[in-house]
């Protein structure tokens, strides 16, 4: 809480007010059990109307007032709790999107949406009980125990016994609870993969009539959470007996020993129902705080988890004063290897080669080559392990990041639209594009062909990840909003694959004659959609098996031929 304690600065006065208001309520809740007292042994014993009825409305009054100062503290403790949550996830959030793809590989997607609700609702919930519960359980205690001993100090003696046995009670309990609570939210995190996992692929479910076995897979993990949540609730379930039984054992002591203080005349019968109502009191305050700490316990879980995001460092860290220009889209690879953080294998080793700006270069081999790993290094999606890489004369680790990947359009293999308009989906690559460019881009790569058939145009709306479009019709979009970018690189990472080969052919045409000052990079499984590259790299096991143009490559490496005679055969039996 010390280091997250900065988050509540916005909202440091409903902080204040809120536990100031308890204390307030509080002091007008005690005073109510001393004022009946005083109806019973003073206005009753002597029939005194008038004294009842003047101290009955102060009792109403204490009663208002102690709901007024009760529900403005809640409503203070609501805003500064949830208020402080809020930033807390606005800053988590903020630090996931600066994470490298190593940070993203490090934590799973369904852990990083628990942490940023799941967890961050429960320290905006620890948070509200610490400014209210926390504050009214010890003072509401405090309180009725100066009370007890102002009204009989030799019965309140048996607070001595009460609050010591209630206390070792719930810190034994607490001490148990705190791994379980974590395991609770480990937990958390595992059904929410599976949940995830299911609605993104429901569509490859229900084609391989696998509902029954995600069916199972759910309840596993399912069945899993609900047992950890029972091991641990089970401890509040034991404490709440037991707190249970020493409130009425106290109460049965006190009435035995006040009753016979008040036959012998040394105790009111007022005075001993005031003091059983601060007996209850105290009691409940004990209860109260040991269910606060029950939260608090999962607090401290759920906090420890947000504290690993923002402690997290990302992997791509920027120098002072970074160069903000690429001057051209020219590129050198200088004897690049490269290994993913906590792996001991290299999955580039010594790659070199170089790209002119405005060339085009294909990239092609057998799945698992590292391909995409390559060219991810461009835009600094990854660091190089070893070597450097060098665009527009400039080492990649010297550029602003922002300009750098603004400069360099990416489309990666899993096209991803978002939901809204294809317009806002093509202002992704620039807020500012005009109709016009969005048109221009669209038609570069041959997108406008289907998004000018709908009757509403750009405002043709988008559903999450694209799902009203076909593999082929996102493709296009994802490389028109890579298009509008303007960039000087641009990569596509195996993005016309379910394209067909005529529109392919269309989409490289358009690049060779358009887009001659911008490098192009082509990761393809088709030789066709590379084939009139300036140069084309044959990748073998993370290494440059061959490089060299169509025809060289036809007579020198064995994998390209063997891919290109394989293709061929499949075109002619076709």
């Amino acid at each position: 809480m010390r280091t997250l304690l900065p988050y509540m600065k916005k909202y440091w006065i409903y902080a204040v007010l809120s536990p100031i208001l308890m204390i307030l309520e509080v002091l007008a809740d005690i005073i109510i059990p001393y004022l009946m007292s005083r109806i019973v042994d003073i206005g009753i014993a002597n029939q005194d109307i008038d004294y009842i009825v003047r101290t009955g409305v102060i009792m109403i009054l204490s009663a208002l007032l102690a709901m007024a100062f009760g529900v403005m503290s809640a409503h203070a403790g609501a805003r500064a709790g949830y208020g402080f949550a809020a930033e807390i996830r606005k800053d988590v959030f903020k630090k996931v999107q600066e994470f490298s793809f190593a940070n993203l590989d490090r934590f799973t997607v369904s852990s990083l949406i628990t942490r940023l609700t799941n967890d961050c609702n429960t320290l905006g919930q620890v948070t509200m009980m610490s400014l209210r519960l926390a504050i009214r359980a010890p003072f509401l205690m405090l309180f009725a125990v100066i009370m007890a001993f102002k009204i009989n100090s030799s019965l309140a003696k048996v607070f001595m016994v009460a609050i010591p046995l209630t206390a070792l009670g719930f810190i034994l309990g607490l001490k148990k609870a705190r791994p379980l609570f974590r395991k609770m939210q480990s937990r958390i995190d595992r059904v929410n993969a599976v949940i995830q996992e299911n609605l993104i692929g429901i569509r490859v479910v229900k084609s391989f009539n696998r509902q029954e076995y995600e069916e199972k897979k759910f309840k596993e993990r399912n069945d899993s959470l609900r047992d950890a949540a029972m091991e641990a609730i089970s401890l509040v379930i034991m404490l709440m007996p037991m707190l249970n039984l020493l409130i009425y054992s106290t109460i049965i002591a006190v009435l035995w020993f006040g009753g016979q203080q008040v036959r012998i005349g040394n105790m009111g019968s007022g005075e001993l129902i005031s003091f059983i109502t601060y007996i209850t009191q105290v009691m409940m305050a004990l209860m109260l705080i040991s269910m606060f700490f029950m939260q608090l316990l999962r607090g401290i879980a759920s906090g420890g988890r947000i504290l690993e995001v923002l402690g997290t460092e990302s992997e791509i860290k920027e120098i002072e004063n970074p160069v903000k220009e690429l001057k051209d889209g020219s590129i050198v690879f200088d004897h690049v290897s490269f290994k993913y953080p906590g792996s001991r294998e290299f999955t580039l080793k010594d790659i070199s080669f170089h790209v002119e700006s405005g060339e085009m270069l294909g990239i092609i081999g057998s799945t698992g080559s590292s391909k995409s790993t390559l060219v991810q290094l461009i835009p600094r999606l990854y660091d190089v392990t070893e070597g450097s890489v060098i665009v527009g004369g400039v080492d990649v680790r010297e550029y602003d990041i922002k300009a750098l990947r603004d400069q360099v359009a990416f489309v990666l293999q899993k096209n991803t639209l978002f939901s809204g308009t294809i317009r806002d989906n093509m202002k992704w690559g620039n807020e500012n594009a005009t109709d016009e460019e969005i048109v221009r881009a669209l038609k570069q790569a041959q997108a406008w062909e289907f998004v000018s058939k709908y009757e509403d145009g750009l405002d043709h709306w988008v559903e999450q990840g694209g799902s009203n479009f076909s593999g082929g019709q996102k493709q296009r979009l994802c490389i028109a909003r890579a298009l509008i970018k303007s960039p000087k690189i641009i990569i596509l990472d195996d993005s016309t694959s379910a394209v067909d080969m005529s529109t392919d052919a269309k989409i490289q045409k358009t690049f060779k004659e358009e887009l001659r000052d911008v490098t192009k990079i082509i990761i393809a499984q088709r030789i066709s959609s590379i084939r009139n590259a300036n140069r084309i790299i044959v990748m073998h096991e993370g290494q440059i098996e061959s490089i060299g143009d169509h025809e060289t490559l036809i007579n020198t490496s064995p994998i390209y031929r063997e891919i290109y005679e394989s293709q061929e055969k499949g075109v002619v039996g076709e």
